[in-house]
């Protein structure tokens, strides 16, 4: 599943192709999403202009005329291909090398936009949805009302985080993987955040220390910081719409390393893998404590 970074970069890569463009018309191949995709809703956005695009944790946000709002999150697979005015296909995020017969199938919804330039949402496991919203309807939608700060912004910080943990034995990984808690944050960061922070991942949170907490505060910005840096993190196949391929996962530390010798030179120890909440976690048991 794309996490903060990935979707950070795929509204990059779209935000320059296709804002302020117009919507023409929607073409519906299959509404069946992970939620039923309201067609009367949906067919609103023909001869709109696409104002911006914005991320709110692991969700793309378009703002267009008429104060009419299209939520989107990918789910596991569900991705955008840009189509330019000669055709060619343009990647924007997840998973598959393109193939025009293989993808045709999985191409659920088509906007048509003008200079004869086409936006697809495709999604092979369909996990992923689309939603149309109005302005006055967005902080109080069910998807967004209860996300927890962004963890790029002032407001995740010490204060924000010693409070929250009050009272709660929650293990630690667990509480940052928690969208309420914090938002955008997924299984991938969150395993190279606590190995930055030589924190382990079932350590309960009422044991943190101030010095952990404040490293893993900083280690959460810098991570993420790195991975929008270096296109977010191919862990099948990303690539921008320009086709540049994700690189982040060549700076993993723990994440799917089980085995592999511990990266700081002065550790001996070998990654060591377990589940937590059916995830798969990765830890150094020297490093962290």
């Amino acid at each position: 599943m794309p996490e903060l970074p990935e979707v950070e970069v795929v509204k990059r890569s779209l935000a320059k192709k296709i804002q302020n463009l117009i919507i023409k018309k929607v073409k519906i191949n299959d509404d069946k999403l992970r939620f039923r995709v309201n067609k009367k809703k949906i067919l609103k956005l023909e001869g709109l202009r696409l104002k911006g695009i914005e991320r709110r944790s692991k969700f793309l946000i378009f703002f267009f005329d008429e104060s009419y709002l299209m939520l989107v999150h990918l789910g596991m697979t569900g991705k955008f291909f840009f189509v330019n005015k000669s055709k060619k296909i343009h990647k924007t995020s997840f998973y598959y090398n393109i193939d025009k017969k293989k993808d045709r199938k999985h191409d659920h919804i088509i906007f048509f936009l003008e200079k004869k330039q086409k936006l697809i949402y495709n999604d092979v496991r369909k996990f992923g949805f689309i939603k149309i919203i109005k302005l006055d309807d967005f902080k109080s939608n069910i998807h967004l009302k209860y996300l927890g700060p962004e963890p790029l912004k002032k407001n995740y910080n010490f204060k924000y985080f010693k409070k929250y943990i009050k009272g709660k034995k929650r293990p630690v990984k667990n509480l940052l993987m928690d969208q309420k808690f914090v938002s955008g944050l997924g299984n991938i960061y969150v395993n190279e955040v606590l190995y930055l922070s030589g924190v382990k991942p079932m350590r309960k949170v009422k044991n943190l220390k101030n010095t952990e907490i404040k490293k893993i505060i900083l280690f959460t910005k810098k991570i993420l910081r790195d991975a929008i840096k270096f296109g977010g993190s191919s862990i099948k196949d990303f690539s921008t719409i320009y086709g540049k391929k994700g690189t982040f996962q060549q700076h993993f530390r723990v994440y799917g390393k089980k085995g592999e010798k511990c990266s700081n030179t002065d550790c001996n120890k070998s990654i060591i893998k377990i589940n937590i909440s059916n995830r798969g976690t990765f830890y150094c048991s020297r490093c962290q404590k």
